[in-house]
């Protein structure tokens, strides 16, 4: 028992993990994650609409040869934006799991969760829009 344990009088909870060294425990965790991003390409149309975005804003970056500042943006925005459908995806799914009804709680929790991704969205559009509108009219 830790020392706030001792002081509170508490146990802490043991989470069920994996038995191994620290490098299979490691190994596990990762092919978890990996696991987890496959089952989001497969099922969840959004990563599709996302990876196919990043894409595309992937090869005008390189036809554009847009600056180290532009490519920070839109690689961290691309990651932050898949990061957040794949919270999305898991609040969606831990909700199903507890419930099958339609609860007006489980509603609000699922579209603020869909709403954050798509705010994240329009602010990729914006920065998007940012950085590739002056290409684009350099072209002319």
């Amino acid at each position: 028992m830790g020392l706030l344990g001792k002081f509170f009088k508490t146990k802490t909870p043991v989470r069920n993990k994996d038995t191994g060294t620290v490098v299979e425990r490691y190994w596990k965790s990762f092919n978890h994650a990996i696991d987890g991003l496959v089952y989001s390409i497969k099922y969840e149309h959004n990563m599709i609409i996302i990876f196919s975005a990043a894409i595309l804003v992937s090869a005008l970056g390189l036809y554009f040869q847009i600056s180290e500042a532009e490519w920070l943006f839109i690689l961290f925005i691309c990651g932050v934006i898949a990061a957040c459908e794949l919270i999305n995806s898991s609040i969606e799914a831990t909700i199903d799991l507890i419930t099958s009804e339609m609860h007006p709680l489980a509603k609000i929790a699922k579209d603020t969760a869909s709403a954050a991704s798509l705010v994240l969205c329009f602010v990729a559009l914006i920065g998007g829009l940012i950085i590739f509108i002056p290409k684009f009219l350099g072209l002319f």
